[in-house]
């Protein structure tokens, strides 16, 4: 039973780190824990932890914790594991079974890497002339989205504190404006800034903190709605680093 449970959570953990709202992480491994035969599932979770009690019919109690370090947005793992706890509602799986689908899930690699960046060209290029840039200005967002994708990708990959890398990312993509500026491509810095400023606001998380909040989950809810306050600081902090600096010379 303790192995079931472990494999329940690492399919809530997919879910917490792939960007899923808490309410449903908790209805997940509660629908799964049922599933498999656990007659009681208290499920407490929230952006940074997991914890789970469960009660087999034979009175055993079970508690496992996660300690959730970094989250992103994948939406085609919460997919997937979506489609695996109505597999299991319906059919629970051997308990091998589920770990191999579970690890599946967690392995699988992005089939079109370049989907990414090409979404970061077309948004910031798209707001930049949306907000009243020209064409040059458009142009110039989207070579300063590649440098916010690929400063985003390595701090990711170094393990750079979130709210840390938020800050970089932002006094990247400045400094990067600032230098289309320079070369004449671009016109007008706020627009080509604007445009890849959609890229870093925290949208999502602050959908969900409102979504957790409106269903009863405050403490989840203000949690996140604080971090992306925290992480939209970050955006401003790193701007302003970049602009006081060298702002006045363009």
């Amino acid at each position: 039973m303790e192995q079931i449970l472990c494999a329940i959570l690492d399919a809530g953990e997919i879910l917490l780190v792939s960007g899923a709202e808490v309410a449903r992480v908790e209805d997940t491994i509660r629908r799964m824990a049922l599933a498999y035969g656990f007659v009681r599932v208290d499920v407490l979770s929230i952006p940074a932890s997991m914890v789970v009690t469960v009660q087999s019919a034979d009175g055993e109690i079970l508690t496992q914790t996660r300690r959730i370090v970094a989250r992103d947005t994948d939406m085609r793992c919460i997919e997937a594991v979506n489609a695996l706890s109505r597999e299991v509602c319906s059919a629970p799986l051997p308990l091998d079974a589920l770990c191999a689908r579970i690890a599946a899930i967690r392995e699988t690699p992005e089939d079109m890497p370049w989907r990414v960046p090409l979404a970061h060209v077309l948004v910031a290029g798209s707001f930049a002339v949306f907000f009243g840039g020209s064409a040059r200005d458009g142009l110039a967002a989207m070579l300063c989205s590649l440098i916010l994708y690929g400063v985003g990708r390595a701090g990711a990959r170094i393990r750079l504190q979130p709210i840390v890398l938020t800050a970089v990312n932002a006094a990247a993509m400045c400094f990067a404006a600032v230098i289309t500026i320079w070369l004449g491509l671009g016109q007008s810095l706020d627009k080509i800034i604007i445009g890849n400023i959609m890229l870093l606001i925290p949208g999502i998380a602050l959908v969900n903190a409102l979504r957790d909040m409106i269903v009863g989950d405050t403490i989840t809810g203000l949690l996140c709605a604080f971090e992306a306050l925290l992480r939209a600081l970050a955006i401003a902090a790193g701007c302003a680093l970049v602009l006081v600096r060298f702002g006045g010379a363009v």
